[in-house]
């Protein structure tokens, strides 16, 4: 079994926590309200923005020059068409650019950077590719799972199905998991044990924020 696969098998339960969400569970059948999927557009674009800073670190932290480019075309990706999209997708739910550039990271959202970041400056770097795996794969997968079932009646839902579920997202996964195994390999016993355990922490900071965008924010983190 691949050292993916293993991750994969341990967040099992995390991961169909995640599918059978309310809030994904309206984005299948079209009846999730736009005031919460409005939650979940700026506080995952603060979220992008942190991402971009935890694939530099990779950039810094990579063994070769290979994974270094690698590394810098995934937050290349983010910072232009993850982004890109996210502002597209916020003027069609009447959130400006301003808005999003201003919003303040929730609860949940700040811890999920934290983890990201503390793995990348100070894990082992076997624990970085693991951290990121659960954010590339977990929403590839949950589009993938939502696209078996008939169409959105939302439209703008459907793009979202759409979008994460396509090839362009297939290969980002492949790569990260790659990654995860060879270094996970190269690391050994303790290396293998601490990218388990930043694996776990983003399966569970993932479903964390689906909580969040689906129970709304606290009034101190709008700006």
């Amino acid at each position: 079994m691949r050292f993916s696969d293993h991750l994969r098998a341990a967040g099992d339960e995390l991961w169909e926590a995640q599918l059978n969400h309310p809030f994904i569970a309206g984005i299948a059948d079209g009846s999730l309200s736009e005031d919460r999927f409005r939650t979940w557009l700026r506080q995952d674009y603060t979220y992008l923005l942190q991402y971009v800073r935890v694939a530099s670190i990779g950039v810094t932290r990579s063994p070769d020059e290979a994974t270094m480019k690698r590394f810098a075309e995934t937050a290349h990706r983010v910072l232009g068409m993850e982004l890109d999209l996210h502002r597209g997708y916020a003027a069609e739910f009447g959130v400006s650019t301003e808005e999003l550039e201003h919003e303040e990271m929730a609860p949940a959202t700040q811890a999920y950077v934290d983890h990201l970041l503390r793995t990348g400056l100070l894990g082992d770097l076997a624990e970085l590719p693991a951290a990121l795996l659960p954010c590339i794969w977990g929403y590839f997968w949950i589009g993938g799972e939502i696209a078996k079932r008939p169409p959105s009646p939302e439209p703008r839902y459907a793009r979202w199905v759409e979008l994460y579920s396509s090839d362009r997202f297939q290969d980002v996964v492949d790569w990260c998991r790659e990654l995860t195994d060879r270094l996970a390999d190269e690391g050994g016993p303790r290396a293998r044990q601490g990218a388990e355990r930043a694996f776990l922490t983003s399966c569970r900071c993932e479903l964390a924020c689906w909580d969040q965008a689906w129970d709304g924010l606290p009034e101190l983190t709008r700006s």
